[in-house]
């Protein structure tokens, strides 16, 4: 087992729970996924056993991994079975999809975005927002697999372009073509964030 993380214990991945058209998506969520078995990082997701979500944490699963799912209880019987959730290292039962959402901001120590739908989206954005806010420093990466992302990144500089991203030094998701390469980008980001003296903002379990 791989060692040397800088601090990266759990890793947020936020992404689609149904498969989409492109099988490079379901490659990449197996990649990531068994990157992060390897290193030792926990996998904490929204708790669905299928599509991309189910992909990404199956992998984590065989090769040895741990995986943290949380998921409102209204949401059980949608995205997963209840005997596969039972698969699960951890798995935690949330009231609404707010409590959900913090808790998994909680229990992560940096966040990626897989190709995934509105509700993949609104996650990632909403970490964002919380980074431009001084919520966070803990870093972000776009899983942008076969170009998934571009139309969004070129939002977000349009944006800043015409200066409404006010803080955009706070705001630096790392944008990151290639599966293998997410997790050593991760890795790296937080190694510089601990060198520039956040170390606190490299949460915890």
């Amino acid at each position: 087992m791989v060692k040397n993380t800088n601090g990266i214990r759990t890793i947020c991945v936020y992404c689609g729970s149904r498969m989409g058209s492109n099988p490079a998506y379901r490659e990449a969520a197996r990649v990531l996924g068994k990157a992060m078995a390897e290193h030792d990082i926990a996998l904490v997701y929204g708790g669905g056993t299928r599509g991309i979500m189910g992909a990404v944490a199956d992998a984590v699963l065989a090769h040895g991994g741990k995986v943290i799912g949380i998921i409102p209880e209204f949401l059980m019987d949608k995205e997963a079975t209840r005997q596969e959730l039972g698969q699960l290292t951890e798995l935690v039962v949330t009231r609404d999809m707010h409590e959900r959402k913090h808790m998994m901001f909680e229990r992560a120590d940096a966040f990626v975005a897989l190709p995934g739908g509105i509700g993949t989206l609104e996650e990632i954005v909403e970490i964002m927002t919380w980074a431009q806010l001084g919520r966070h420093a803990k870093p972000m990466v776009f899983g942008n697999v076969d170009g998934f992302w571009n139309p969004l990144n070129t939002l977000i500089s349009h944006m800043s372009d015409e200066g409404f991203v006010h803080t955009a030094h706070l705001v630096q998701p790392l944008v990151i073509d290639t599966a293998s390469a997410i997790l050593p980008a991760i890795i790296e980001a937080a190694g510089n964030t601990v060198a520039n003296g956040d170390k606190e903002v490299i949460s915890r379990l």
